[in-house]
């Protein structure tokens, strides 16, 4: 089904305009996705939006019509708007000219299948939504099972951290929990416990990494709590021979990531 909009007061375009702010996403439990290269990335991976919102007299692109289709076959709405009321949807001048609507995914850790993989990533209490991105874009370049985040991280199906992802979003296993949930469900069953830190830690290159491997990465500025820390099966620790005193935090979670591929390979 494909309709026109040409208000800015139509209750359609205020609604997505909603889905920018994190309380309205989770209240409708819906996001959005601008650019047909993610939009294409989801497709490619199985998920198809609610809707698609694209500006009038685009050009017309295979991949889009592709997504036209299967959207339609679905039951799912395509909308076509002026490029001014497509910005306002974004709340950018320069947006791109497609926006997908999605429904948020399950992010219950029963979700996961801890055996499906020998590396998962882990942080906990991450808040730039740009190194949630680029963690999940590392996971999915290690073939990791998924991404889980602990405690109060950025919202992973903001747009910043969707469009970090690089698409990534879509095919990484995703999930959410309180280390008070977290840690008995990792003591259910197999899995090493791996974080970055300076107390009685071994060389991250010298360290007997174990599958299924979950690599443990804290708070930009706060690290990991000591009692995180506590419970973790081995530390590690990165040499640092510049002045700074740590590495961004998605950064040691990609060095991390790669050095665990390489031992478990």
């Amino acid at each position: 089904m494909r309709k026109h909009i040409s208000g800015f007061s139509n209750p359609t375009v205020k609604y997505l305009r909603s889905l920018r702010d994190k309380k309205h996403r989770k209240r409708a439990g819906q996001f959005l996705v601008e650019g047909l290269r993610l939009l294409e990335d989801a497709r490619a991976s199985g998920r198809v939006p609610r809707q698609v919102v694209m500006a009038e007299g685009r050009e017309e692109h295979e991949l889009l019509s592709r997504l036209e289709g299967e959207v339609a076959a679905a039951g799912g709405e395509v909308i076509t708007t002026t490029p001014d009321i497509l910005s306002k949807i974004t709340g950018k001048s320069n947006s791109q000219s497609v926006v997908g609507v999605f429904d948020e995914f399950d992010t219950a850790l029963s979700a996961l299948e801890r055996d499906a993989a020998a590396i998962w990533l882990v942080a906990q209490d991450l808040r730039d939504p740009g190194n949630l991105g680029t963690m999940l874009r590392t996971g999915d370049a290690v073939g990791a099972g998924g991404l889980i985040l602990i405690d109060d991280c950025a919202d992973p199906f903001s747009a910043e951290a969707v469009r970090a992802s690089m698409g990534a979003v879509f095919t990484l296993g995703l999930a959410q929990a309180r280390w008070e949930e977290f840690l008995p469900w990792l003591r259910s069953g197999s899995g090493q416990l791996v974080a970055a830190s300076l107390r009685d830690a071994v060389p991250y290159r010298e360290a007997p990494y174990a599958a299924p491997c979950f690599i443990l990465v804290g708070n930009e500025s706060q690290g990991l709590p000591e009692a995180y820390e506590a419970e973790c099966d081995l530390r590690v620790t990165m040499p640092m021979r510049g002045r700074a005193d740590s590495l961004n935090a998605a950064v040691a979670g990609a060095v991390l990531a790669y050095e665990v591929f390489d031992a478990l390979d």
